[in-house]
């Protein structure tokens, strides 16, 4: 096998591979309520879930962009997050389904599999321990390492370090962030219709395809 037969997949997290809507939202009602604000609606968290924080935030707040206080609530949010997430009731688990089609995709030698997600790098850290993910991820990029979504750079840095081109790169996700993410970067936009956007959605945003079931994806993927 050589390079150019390569193929590689990058998935998103929250709302792709795990369900973490009502960690997130918690924790976000936790934050604005302690900076004084009405809290945000469970369905307005899902809007921006996959956005970097700050810029999160500063969208709930119905701001253009980032300000001070948002960075300021970003760090809040940060510092009260892994003591809701031990809370009962809050667990970040696998979509139904995931962990057999990542196993599936995990053995094809002709892949590489990814992660480019919202999430900081600990956060990340802590689904691939948590869920025992091992060495799925060969390249990952977060919230640490980039622009936020729709941004392209957390998939063209995929990319430049696996040497494999966009061209040969599916960006799987369930925000319309993702979709427009993987086309700014010229790669294959998969979205999934168990996360947090309407299939309408993720097509109007540029998806190439769309899996209503994981097992789709094998189909998808090829």
């Amino acid at each position: 096998m050589t390079m150019s037969d390569l193929r590689l997949v990058l998935f998103d997290c929250d709302g792709t591979l795990v369900d973490s809507a009502k960690l997130i939202h918690e924790v976000m009602v936790r934050t604005f309520t302690h900076f004084q604000y009405a809290a945000p609606t469970l369905e307005q968290t899902k809007s921006i879930i996959g956005l970097t924080l700050d810029i999160a935030i500063a969208r709930l707040q119905g701001k253009a962009h980032a300000d001070e206080e948002a960075v300021g609530m970003m760090a809040y949010y940060k510092s009260i997050f892994l003591q809701t997430r031990s809370e009962l009731g809050f667990e970040e688990p696998l979509f139904d389904g995931i962990r057999e089609v990542l196993t599936s995709l995990e053995a094809r030698e002709q892949l590489l599999i990814g992660a480019v997600t919202g999430k900081s790098r600990r956060g990340l850290n802590m689904i691939v321990q948590t869920h025992q993910f091992g060495k799925l991820f060969t390249v990952s990029r977060t919230a640490d390492d980039c622009p936020s979504k729709p941004h392209p750079a957390m998939v063209t840095e995929c990319c430049d370090e696996s040497g494999i081109p966009p061209s040969r790169t599916l960006v799987i996700g369930d925000a319309i962030y993702d979709m427009q993410m993987a086309k700014a970067a010229g790669a294959t936009a998969i979205g999934v219709s168990w996360g947090y956007a309407s299939v309408a959605d993720l097509l109007s945003a540029g998806a190439d395809a769309i899996a209503r079931t994981p097992d789709d994806l094998l189909r998808l993927i090829g």
